[in-house]
């Protein structure tokens, strides 16, 4: 059971264990079967085969999910601009292989895509484009895709998303009709990933490339890391200690010559070494359901209707996003404006914001279970959501559509929005990829291969595998995100006035 130097990858027979079957695990999976490691094991505590990775289903994390927005555009962050591009074309490439009938998991059909190309427009309630958005358009031009980011306020930029056939993205909440300001940046290369096939599809190909999966609430779930000591006051020198494996909750211990957490946002609670640079925070999803004979059905429809956000940086009154509906007519709201967090006292007095009550499949009034506070929707959240939908799609209040559903979704934040995909500092044979801060769905067909180099020391010195490493905020490394503020924090959920399920549909409460 002993681990390779931490300089050293494991060797292609030798047993490697990934710890989570999202987005950056599978992904990983993926890659390193395809490089010909042999001996790759996923671990989760979820049946993600049997709940098809559908939080509808009982699924929980945040990759468990109905859909999630894919964009190109990061402002002057290029290193995500690039990696975008690269995930996009293998997006296409999954798309084909469902099209053909060469690779489609159990259940799916080659009409499913795991992609839609509808765009992504970015909405703001400023007279002019804020800053960031235009540095998208020059970043993305600077990077030879010249009017791929068109302004709708741009009349040339309007025939340019006409012609490519996507004008139904510039105006898709009918502003102009009412005479209202529509400024905004469409992101014609963006889009939509159909998150839970997207998911189920890359379980599928790793399992047809050999990769085992442990999945189940006792065989699948992670007790305790296996060290090959205790660490003490002395370990201060690089790899003090070496992982020698993991223990699940079934009593058994799996040896691996290289562990990767890929938890999300248990991954802070499991490695509390990463305490200051990531933090659980939730997100807050409503969810509106389209009748069959609304005629808000085809104009929601995926290919008549874009993935938005709107005003995203402007704090608390702002951060939403959303999409069009999914192939049940689910129409998904969500919310970002404040991340939430869940502070837990631990037994050396410490704290650490953790998501230890985790969200619940999706609920309707009164509906989930007695005691679960946290499935119910913070206030501020449905204020904000409610107040965008009256203003911007009055036409559900019309037809009588409210929220139906809601969710509280778990999420993994860094200080300062970028990954974590590194070795565990004094420690052998243990990585982490994770700190996904929101953003990192969009990378299921391609992140893990960026995960192997670094495993491998292949690359370490481009921009965003630097972003990645293991770090504290100084002045090369300013906070973004403000994190670790504690039970008596503003954001603590504890302190948040939520929605109780007497409340749901009833906005005089509010």
């Amino acid at each position: 059971m002993a681990s390779p130097p931490a300089t050293e990858p494991p060797r292609h027979n030798e047993p490697i264990i990934i710890v989570g079957g999202g987005i950056f695990g599978l992904s990983t999976a993926l890659h390193l079967a395809r490089r010909g490691y042999r001996n790759v094991t996923v671990f989760d505590k979820q049946a993600c085969e049997t709940l098809r990775y559908s939080y509808l289903d009982g699924a929980d994390g945040a990759s468990a999910d109905m859909n999630k927005i894919i964009r190109s555009a990061y402002g002057a962050q290029t290193e995500y601009q690039a990696l975008s591009a690269e995930a996009i074309a293998a997006w296409k490439q999954w798309n084909d292989e469902l099209a053909s009938g060469a690779t489609v998991p159990t259940g799916m059909s080659h009409d499913d895509r795991v992609f839609v190309q509808n765009g992504n427009l970015s909405l703001s309630t400023d007279a002019e484009l804020p800053p960031w958005e235009v540095a998208c358009i020059k970043g993305m031009e600077a990077a030879g895709y010249p009017d791929k980011m068109l302004d709708t306020t741009n009349p040339r930029h309007r025939q340019l998303a006409e012609a490519a056939g996507m004008g139904f993205a510039l105006d898709p909440f009918r502003q102009a009709e009412r005479q209202k300001p529509n400024v905004g940046v469409l992101d014609t290369t963006g889009g939509m990933a159909v998150a839970d096939k997207a998911c189920r599809f890359a379980l599928h190909t790793a399992k047809l490339l050999g990769v085992k999966f442990v999945l189940g609430p006792e065989e699948g779930h992670l007790e305790s890391i296996c060290y090959d000591h205790e660490a003490d006051d002395d370990d201060t020198k690089d790899n003090a200690r070496r992982v020698l494996g993991i223990k699940t909750r079934d009593g058994k211990t799996h040896a691996a010559a290289m562990t990767v957490l890929a938890c999300g946002g248990w991954t802070p609670v499991l490695l509390p070494q990463l305490d200051g640079l990531c933090e659980a925070t939730a997100g807050s999803v409503a969810l509106l359901h389209i009748p069959d004979a609304s005629p808000l059905r085809a104009r929601l429809h995926p290919d008549n209707f874009p993935t938005w956000t709107w005003n995203i940086r402007s704090g608390a009154e702002g951060g939403l996003y959303g999409f069009p509906i999914d192939q049940n007519g689910w129409l998904k709201v969500g919310y970002r404006g404040t991340k939430y967090t869940n502070p837990l006292r631990h037994s050396d007095g410490g704290e650490r914001s953790t998501p230890a009550t985790r969200w619940s499949p999706a609920h309707r009034d009164g509906q989930h279970p007695v005691g679960e506070r946290l499935t119910s929707i913070p206030a501020q959240a449905r204020r904000v959501i409610e107040r965008f939908l009256d203003a911007y799609m009055p036409e559900l209040a019309s037809e009588g559509i409210g929220i139906a559903k809601t969710r509280i979704c778990w999420y993994t934040d860094t200080f300062d929005n970028h990954f974590v995909v590194d070795r565990v500092p004094r420690t052998q044979g243990l990585m982490v990829a994770t700190g996904g801060s929101g953003h990192a769905f969009k990378y299921l067909p391609n992140i893990g291969d960026w995960v192997v180099d670094v495993m491998e020391g292949v690359g370490l010195s481009r921009p965003a595998v630097r972003a990645w490493r293991w770090r504290r905020p100084d002045g090369e490394n300013p906070p973004v995100n403000t994190l670790m503020t504690g039970a008596r924090g503003d954001r603590a959920l504890p302190n948040i006035t939520l929605v109780s399920e007497s409340a749901l549909g009833d906005r005089a409460k509010l």
